[in-house]
């Protein structure tokens, strides 16, 4: 029971409390680049919520299964984890670019962009450094890109809410949704401390 009691306290830590967008300030570029509508957020949120899990598995298991035994963790885990990060981001380009070519426009250069977004990187070493068995590396690898979607969706809902009201010019654009997410980061600060 308590192994359980403790996954939950990694999800809801990780995707709301630790919220890598809101708390930590990772992964910015894509937040407020794609945030104009809500069809690319949610597109960037499935690549990235496919591509943390997926390489979080594959990075556990390197990490655990060569790196660790070996000796050779601290030497090859950063390049160990960006490969295994590419070869995702690879894929799921090239099935967009087959499956859905407007939302594969949509999100430009934030999609290659994901290779090196500090969210994913930063998933695979927080697992890491935490020392998660594997069952808690999926729920924290899973986590934290459900905590970016949550944080992607409630800002393109506010920017196309935004888009028909009536506010001042130079607070249009990237301002607006910086001054937005401060709000919604003081917001999320009041989970801190929930979980101890």
């Amino acid at each position: 029971m308590s192994y359980l009691v403790n996954l939950a306290k990694i999800f809801v830590s990780s995707t709301i409390i630790n919220n890598i967008v809101l708390i930590q300030f990772l992964a910015l570029c894509s937040y407020v680049g794609l945030t104009d509508n809500l069809s690319s957020t949610l597109g960037m949120s499935y690549a990235v919520i496919f591509v943390t899990v997926s390489s979080g598995i594959l990075a556990w298991t390197i990490d655990h299964w060569i790196l660790i035994p070996t000796g050779l963790q601290p030497a090859l885990q950063i390049t160990a984890f960006i490969l295994v990060i590419g070869s995702f981001v690879g894929l799921v380009e090239m099935y967009l670019k087959k499956a859905s070519p407007n939302l594969y426009k949509a999100m430009g250069i934030y999609l290659p962009l994901i290779a090196t977004n500090c969210l994913i990187l930063g998933v695979t070493f927080i697992n890491s450094i935490h020392n998660y068995d594997f069952i808690e590396s999926v729920v924290s690898s899973f986590g934290v890109p459900l905590g970016y979607m949550l944080a992607m969706v409630m800002l393109a809902g506010i920017r196309e809410r935004l888009r028909n009201s009536e506010i001042p010019q130079f607070f249009k654009g990237k301002a607006i949704a910086f001054m937005i997410t401060g709000i919604l980061a003081l917001a999320f600060l009041g989970f801190a401390g929930m979980i101890k």
